[in-house]
């Protein structure tokens, strides 16, 4: 079916791992006005969450959002060790980039306590947005189980159907960090109603949103900044951004070890930017269709352990707890990103300081 679940205005709790693209994501909400975001809450996933929780701060600081709540969450999944993706994101996990250091401190409630409590002050009309491991959603299902109910739709970036993974062969990054905690999220959700099924956007779709350097140069074009942007693929590893807008600046930084990294990869010098994709599917920007299916996850397999697996046919004889992205419109996409961040940014220095 085709799907969005946009209104004038999206609610959002933002669950992260920050992490490049997670960084981008939070930008694209930024620059949404259709976006409310409740609060961002950290997850240990692409860096440790100490780090993520630094990144987070400092690049919403970057984007004119200290007005934003930030929560920190568990330092390790369920069950695993925590295992990290430094050669994927930057030793920092923002790339090339250097932050200002930000003198904000994340909240004192926990990322857990922070699920559960916005969700009982705004029953109905918060929509959950999971870019990273979803250990802090599975934490705070197990304290309150009813959370789910509460929500009025979850979209998850993770996993991987008809599509080979990005960490073992057949699993996604964000499940393959914390299975437990995927697998107790979607179980948890086989109770809820049609409407507010997760959405899931997996590998199979995120890996068609490839962004390459012509997509930054136009949205430095669209900031104004100067001189445009011009990614390549010869420049020396770690050249830096001379850009005259900072967001932009750090942006290109972060995105230049992206795309270095995928090139070391053999993909190509370009950057798949899952997460930003997952949260245009959540304020409904972007054209996507879905397919019901029933999603569990593997937890206990020698060789498959995090790969998700979709019952589209009721074998299983089991719910249907999710709603599958299948296709989208690239191009639609990164069309909308470029003209709503450009224009953001453009008029970011407009913004009061809200310290």
């Amino acid at each position: 079916m085709c799907s969005h679940i946009s209104s004038d205005r999206v609610s959002l709790i933002v669950d992260v791992d920050t992490g490049i693209d997670d960084a981008l994501a939070l930008l694209y909400l930024s620059a949404s006005p259709e976006a409310d975001i409740a609060a961002v809450l950290c997850t240990a996933g692409n860096v440790p969450v100490d780090r993520v929780a630094a990144n987070t701060v400092a690049w919403l600081d970057v984007c004119g959002r200290n007005d934003v709540e930030v929560a920190v969450g568990s330092p390790v999944p369920l069950v695993a060790p925590l295992m990290t993706t430094e050669d994927t994101h930057g030793p920092l996990g923002v790339g090339h980039a250097v932050l200002p250091v930000s003198t904000r401190i994340p909240s004192s409630r926990s990322a857990a306590d922070a699920w559960i409590e916005l969700t009982h002050e705004r029953p109905g009309e918060l929509t959950g947005l999971v870019t990273g491991p979803m250990t802090n959603l599975a934490l705070a299902l197990r304290k309150d189980p009813e959370l789910p109910h509460r929500l009025r739709r979850l979209v998850v970036m993770g996993g991987c159907f008809h599509h080979p993974g990005n960490t073992t062969p057949t699993s996604e990054w964000n499940v393959a960090v914390d299975p437990e905690a995927a697998k107790e999220v979607f179980d948890a959700f086989s109770a809820v109603p049609p409407e507010r099924r997760p959405i899931v956007c997996p590998l199979d779709v995120t890996e068609t949103i490839e962004m390459h350097p012509h997509h930054l140069r136009r949205l430095s074009e669209s900031a104004g900044s100067s001189p445009l942007e011009d990614l390549s693929d010869d420049q020396p590893r770690g050249h830096r951004s001379s850009a005259s807008n900072e967001v932009v600046r750090h942006l290109s930084d972060a995105l230049r070890f992206y795309m270095e990294f995928h090139r070391d990869e053999n993909i190509g010098y370009l950057a798949h930017v899952h997460d930003p994709f997952a949260a245009a599917v959540a304020l409904g920007t972007v054209p996507f269709t879905t397919r019901a299916a029933t999603v569990d996850v593997e937890i206990d397999g020698r060789l498959t352990r995090g790969t998700t697996v979709a019952d589209r046919t009721g074998m299983w004889g089991r719910p249907t707890n999710a709603d599958i992205v299948t296709r989208t419109d690239p191009e639609a996409f990164f069309d909308d990103l470029i003209d709503r961040v450009g224009r953001y940014v453009r008029n970011l220095k407009a913004l009061p300081d809200t310290n």
